[in-house]
C-alpha cells in the first residue's frame, strides 16, 4: 500500500471511526511524522530533475536514456539512475522522438527545353512485373526536345546500351525524314490550291 492510501485509511479512521491518531498509524504501519507532514506532489520533489532533463534534451535531441543521465552525473548532479528514469518516462521521454532531418540545400533550377529536335536524349532504367509475377527491366530512351519515345528495349545483363542507341538514332533519322517529307508534301498541296483558288 502507498503512503498516500495509507493516508486515505488514516483519514477514514479517525474522522469516520472517531479512532486516535496514534492507534490508526500503528493500524495502518504509517508513521506520526508522516501523517502531518503535508504531502508534496512528485512533480514539486522532481522539479530540479525535470528541469536539467529538459535541458539536456533541447541540446542533444537525439540521445537517450544513458546519454542523458552520464551527462546530468558528469554535471555533479546526485540522482540515481531510478529516479531519473522515473522521471524521464514520466516526460515521455522514451518514445521515439521525430527529429528533422539535415537535408542539404539545393538550388531550384527552372529546366530548359532543347532548342532543336534530337539534341538532348533522356533515359531511364524502369522496372515492372508481369500478371503472373515475373519481373522485368526496359531501358527507355526519349528525345527531350518533343518527349518521344525513340527506343524500348528489354534491358537483359547482357545487352549492350550503345546497341539500344544505335537503334534509336536510326529510328529518330528515319522518323525526322519521313516528318519532313509529310510537311512538305502538305506545304505543296497548300500551295497549289491556293494558285488554283486565285486562276478561278
Amino acid at each position: 500500500m502507498t503512503p498516500s492510501a495509507k493516508r486515505e485509511v488514516l483519514a477514514v479512521l479517525v474522522h469516520e471511526d472517531q479512532l486516535p491518531v496514534r492507534r490508526a498509524c500503528q493500524a495502518v504501519r504509517l508513521s506520526r511524522a508522516a501523517y502531518y507532514r503535508p504531502p508534496r506532489s512528485r512533480l514539486t520533489q522532481d522539479s530540479d530533475v525535470v528541469t536539467a532533463l529538459n535541458d539536456v534534451v533541447a541540446r542533444h535531441a537525439r540521445w537517450g536514456f544513458w546519454k542523458c543521465f552520464y551527462r546530468l552525473r558528469r554535471a555533479g548532479h546526485p540522482w540515481n539512475h531510478k529516479r531519473v528514469h522515473r522521471v524521464y518516462c514520466a516526460l515521455r521521454l522514451n518514445l521515439p522522438r521525430r527529429t528533422k532531418r539535415r537535408v542539404p540545400t539545393r538550388r531550384h533550377q527552372p529546366l530548359v527545353a532543347p532548342a532543336r529536335l534530337n539534341e538532348t536524349w533522356a533515359l531511364d532504367f524502369m522496372a515492372d512485373a508481369l500478371y503472373d509475377g515475373r519481373a522485368f527491366r526496359a531501358l527507355t530512351i526519349i528525345d527531350e526536345g518533343n518527349r518521344e519515345a525513340l527506343a524500348i528495349s528489354g534491358a537483359r545483363p547482357g545487352e549492350s546500351v550503345s546497341a539500344t542507341f544505335s537503334r534509336g538514332s536510326q529510328i529518330k533519322t528515319r522518323s525526322s525524314s519521313a516528318s519532313t517529307a509529310r510537311i512538305e508534301k502538305k506545304c505543296s498541296t497548300r500551295i497549289c490550291s491556293i494558285h488554283s483558288s486565285r486562276c478561278a
